[in-house]
């Protein structure tokens, strides 16, 4: 399988895993941000978990625009994974991203990089 189908489905995992626990949480308590901060970090699983994801999620952001500027990526595709990352989380941002990445390099759409 190519990389890029392979980004593909994981971008698709990552959107809809994610969301099957989050939609009945909204269901349940709605959309109640302080009480969802309070769940998030009420032990220290969670709280591993969350500063694991928000420093992955930074860490993604800034690599998102050092590769965007150096493959001369333009417009939707620099900030559809940035959407991508505050609507879900790294885990669609990551493999979309890629994906976005894979699809300039296969067009010939990148600068060419001199090593």
């Amino acid at each position: 399988m190519k990389p890029k189908t392979t980004y593909l489905l994981l971008s698709i995992l990552g959107a809809v895993l994610p969301y099957t626990q989050f939609l009945p949480w909204v269901t349940h308590n709605g959309l109640n941000i302080p009480h969802f901060f309070q769940q998030l970090f009420s032990n220290q699983i969670g709280g591993f978990f969350a500063m694991d994801v928000f420093v992955s999620a930074v860490a993604f952001l800034i690599f998102v625009g050092v590769e965007s500027s150096r493959l001369g990526m333009r417009g939707w595709v620099t900030w559809l994974p940035l959407l991508a990352v505050l609507t879900v989380g790294v885990s669609l941002g990551l493999p979309l991203f890629l994906y976005l990445r894979e699809l300039t390099l296969e067009r010939g759409t990148a600068p060419a990089l001199v090593a």
